[in-house]
């Protein structure tokens, strides 16, 4: 039997040059499934954003065969890589994409929070029950620049080592950095925090508490001040100033390479919604 892809509209192009289009499955010509691919502008990475097999057709390596045919159509666009979101509890998508030769690199955590009756207050004083001798304290954008870049320097860095070209991750990290910081200011909604311990200052958070759920774009404990449980007081910091703001929920990511923070995570009750995985396009 052959399985193959047909197309199942036009292809969609936006004015930034991104691309798009859904495909049905067919096997022998007879309708099995849809896929649906994109790629992202001026030569970024394709996508595989969605690939469904009707269940009679399901166990029969439909699902792979066009997978592979997505890839080649994303090869013929000049991807030079794919990259896959798998939400948490598809077992399923998670073998066929690691037999497929897909690498995970980065994973999307949640917690749901509980409602906050305290009276709304700022940030920095929205945490509860810090540890004796921390405080946590509000940065301004000029404080906190070195500490950025840093954090800019080291999100090209963990992109490119998972195999994301060096042009495009500045690229990524430049789009996201705007977006955070329109006209150099933080966006509505957005935080940065420092927490000094015995008058030392041991950690930041850049935190967005609204509108929700609520975003930890990075967090950093200081390294000759780390295993002291300072990176636990600042993300149950961050889980109050967005109780304190209304916000219901706090989600991170996280790469999947950083096995110290997972952890951290996972015991305070945060749970993996989505994976990321990416593959070369050779």
């Amino acid at each position: 039997m052959t399985t193959t892809l047909r197309p199942a509209g036009p292809e969609r192009r936006e004015q930034d040059g991104a691309r798009s289009r859904q495909f049905t499955v067919c096997v022998n010509g007879r309708p099995v499934g849809s896929v649906r691919i994109g790629a992202d502008p001026r030569g970024g990475p394709g996508r595989i954003d969605a690939l469904a097999i009707d269940e009679p057709d399901r166990r029969r390596g439909r699902g792979a065969v066009a997978a592979l045919a997505a890839e080649e159509v994303l090869r013929q666009w000049g991807c030079t890589r794919v990259l896959v979101s798998v939400p948490d509890g598809a077992p399923y998508a998670l073998r066929l994409a690691a037999a497929l030769g897909y690498t995970e690199t980065n994973r999307t955590l949640h917690k749901d929070l509980p409602a906050d009756t305290a009276p709304s207050a700022p940030p920095a004083a929205a945490s509860h029950d810090l540890p004796p001798g921390s405080v946590l304290r509000e940065l301004t954008l000029q404080d906190s620049a070195d500490w950025l870049a840093r954090q800019r320097a080291g999100f090209v860095a963990a992109l490119t080592a998972a195999g994301v070209p060096a042009e495009q991750a500045e690229a990524h990290a430049a789009a996201s950095y705007a977006l955070a910081f329109p006209g150099g200011t933080p966006a509505p909604g957005s935080a940065l925090l420092a927490l000094d311990h015995d008058g030392t200052t041991v950690g930041r958070l850049w935190l967005h508490t609204a509108p929700g759920p609520g975003w930890v774009q990075a967090v950093e404990v200081t390294a000759s001040h780390r295993g002291r449980g300072h990176g636990r007081t600042l993300m149950l910091a961050a889980e109050s100033a967005c109780r304190a703001a209304g916000t219901t929920a706090l989600a991170l990511n996280v790469f999947t390479a950083n096995e110290v923070a997972i952890r951290l995570y996972t015991s305070l009750g945060y749970r993996t919604t989505l994976r990321q995985l990416w593959k070369p396009l050779g």
